[in-house]
């Protein structure tokens, strides 16, 4: 038994050596194979002959050695060299996808990536690819690149006699003077065809047409309509709109139950506050009616929607100057004018204020984050400013450098990646690539 045990135990020692050097040749023979691949292949590609060097590196590509990453970068280079041909622009970028989805995928191959889908005007793509490099790799120099190019815009074909500012992905529109609603990129969902319409929101919009002020759903059905003797109203939002019935204007939800306080004025609502105005002075009131900002001040600074209030972030006027106020108390230093925060969620909501004839930005905390050089501004919205120079109005990023040149006679914030800006043939919209392809922005 023990002579049967020793030979069996010999017999085991002996196949694993075999296996031990058959392995190591195997190994050795896969490297070797792959050289002698390369080696042919590189005969081909140096006489330009790059049809037949293809097949050779395809199939020393699928070997999976050290020296394979060199092999995927000669293929790259004969695919981009037959690019024009049927089927290669796909391996190519097949390949590309693959070196991408590698755990330990470097940065420079979506760098090379993104770099290829600009040159063929896929910006998508090349957005979409930087974005996951970004994620991934952590880059500076993708994040670098993603900014040079996040900007790029398309400007739309319609075109409006005027517009309001974008408001949950829908915008009031003006076409030979009667109004309508559009989409964020200036499509029309209501014809223009009402005296006044409010903002869209909740699923419906206020709308005066012959003297009567009705609701309206979006396929432009009649919903509610507003008994009371009203003349005029404000924005639509949080179902509540502002309606002015004789000498004061009172609070409505959307099927026009009229609450029972009364004002000089109330603003459109944002974040829960409006603006409203009592015995003279302006503050700003809650769902409730209660003061968050009690009225004392001339003017509570407000949007052209009427909105006016971030975060409980609200700028006054008190005398000449205007001041910051969070939670109802007073932040910082005082400006000559401002403009609401935009209600952003994003790091970047600063908002535009005046010092000495020029317009800079604040965050919330009043720190100023871009110095004063503007001759006006607006705050910013999805990681932009619309800024004038010049007469000229374009947009800056948060380092305050301009990203849409200055070209515009009026320009809108963004919001939903497109904005309206006003053009020799009237307000048109430019939306950003980025958003048009259904993707938002990396620091949105």
């Amino acid at each position: 038994m023990k002579l049967i045990n020793r030979i069996l135990l010999g017999a085991s020692c002996l196949a694993l050596l075999l296996i031990s050097w058959f392995v190591g040749m195997h190994a050795k023979s896969t490297v070797d194979l792959q050289l002698e691949l390369m080696e042919q292949a590189a005969r081909f590609t140096n006489d330009g002959v790059y049809i037949r060097a293809e097949p050779l590196l395809e199939e020393a590509a699928g070997y999976n050695t050290k020296y394979t990453p060199m092999v995927e970068t000669e293929l790259k280079k004969v695919y981009l060299s037959l690019i024009d041909k049927r089927g290669y622009l796909r391996k190519y970028q097949a390949l590309l996808e693959k070196q991408m989805n590698r755990k330990d995928a470097d940065y420079s191959v979506f760098e090379e990536a993104s770099l290829h889908y600009l040159s063929i005007n896929s910006f998508s793509e090349a957005l979409n690819t930087l974005k996951a490099g970004i994620s991934k790799t952590g880059s500076a120099a993708l994040v670098s690149i993603y900014e040079s190019n996040r900007y790029i815009i398309e400007t739309g074909h319609e075109v409006y006699d005027d517009v309001a500012a974008i408001f949950e992905s829908t915008v009031q529109v003006c076409a030979d003077g009667a109004w309508g609603v559009a989409d964020s990129s200036g499509a029309l969902i209501i014809p223009c065809m009402y005296e006044q319409i409010s903002t869209f929101s909740n699923g419906r919009a206020i709308v005066k047409k012959d003297g009567e002020i009705f609701a309206i759903d979006s396929a432009n059905n009649r919903i509610a309509k507003l008994h009371e003797p009203a003349q005029t109203f404000g924005n639509y939002s949080m179902d509540r709109i502002p309606v002015l019935i004789g000498d004061s204007w009172y609070r409505a939800n959307g099927e026009f139950t009229i609450g029972n306080a009364a004002f000089e004025y109330i603003g459109m609502y944002s974040g829960g506050y409006a603006a409203a105005k009592a015995d003279g002075k302006w503050g700003v009131i809650d769902l409730a009616y209660n003061w968050l900002v009690p009225a004392e001040y001339e003017d509570i600074i407000r949007d052209e929607l009427g909105q006016c209030c971030y975060g409980g972030a609200v700028f006054v006027r008190d005398g000449a100057s205007v001041k910051l106020l969070v939670n109802g108390q007073p932040t910082g230093d005082a400006f000559d004018d401002a403009r609401p925060f935009s209600g952003s969620s994003s790091e970047d909501n600063y908002a535009a204020v005046m010092k000495g004839g020029l317009w800079g930005f604040i965050d919330t905390r009043a720190n100023v984050v871009i110095d004063f050089q503007f001759d006006d501004a607006l705050s910013f919205g999805q990681h932009l400013a619309a800024v004038k120079h010049d007469d000229l109005w374009g947009y800056i990023s948060v380092n305050g450098d301009f990203v849409i040149d200055p070209l515009y006679y009026e320009a809108k914030s963004f919001s939903n990646g497109s904005a309206p800006v006003l053009t020799s043939r009237g307000w048109q919209f430019i939306t950003l690539l980025e958003y048009k392809a259904g993707s938002s922005g990396l620091f949105s």
